[in-house]
């Protein structure tokens, strides 16, 4: 997506405005948005567009979705769900996914970062490297 530079330094400064105590504030997201959409700036859709993208991203930076080849017991789940907030913050919340494709083991995506322990994803590197040699 071409954006203008104006409108993204707009975008990110109105995102930098989003924040209450180091969190993002529902409200203030809502108030910023229908800001933008009822005054029409320049550029005012693809100021949004940035906006809404910016929010996603860190929204997704304290969503941990953890996939796994069969469903976790509640202790493994637990666990691992403390091991995260106790990394990445009390705030972060887990979702749980069953995935059978992943043969066993555990994916975990935090954000942009994805931890891939699956047995699918070695057989996938084996494959590669045979493919290769």
């Amino acid at each position: 997506m071409n954006i203008s530079k104006k409108a993204r330094q707009n975008a990110k400064e109105l995102f930098r405005h989003s924040f209450t105590n180091g969190k993002l504030d529902p409200v203030k997201i809502g108030t910023i948005a229908r800001q933008i959409a009822t005054s029409k700036p320049r550029h005012h859709l693809a100021m949004l567009k940035e906006y809404q993208r910016l929010t996603r991203l860190e929204v997704e930076k304290h969503h941990a979705i953890i996939e796994s080849a069969s469903a976790l017991d509640a202790r493994t789940s637990e666990q691992l769900g403390q091991s995260l907030r106790a990394r990445y913050g009390a705030d972060l919340t887990t979702e749980f996914k069953v995935t059978p494709e992943l043969i066993g083991g555990v994916r975990v995506k935090l954000g942009s970062t994805v931890w891939d322990g699956s047995v699918r994803s070695r057989l996938d590197r084996l494959e590669t490297q045979l493919a290769h040699s």
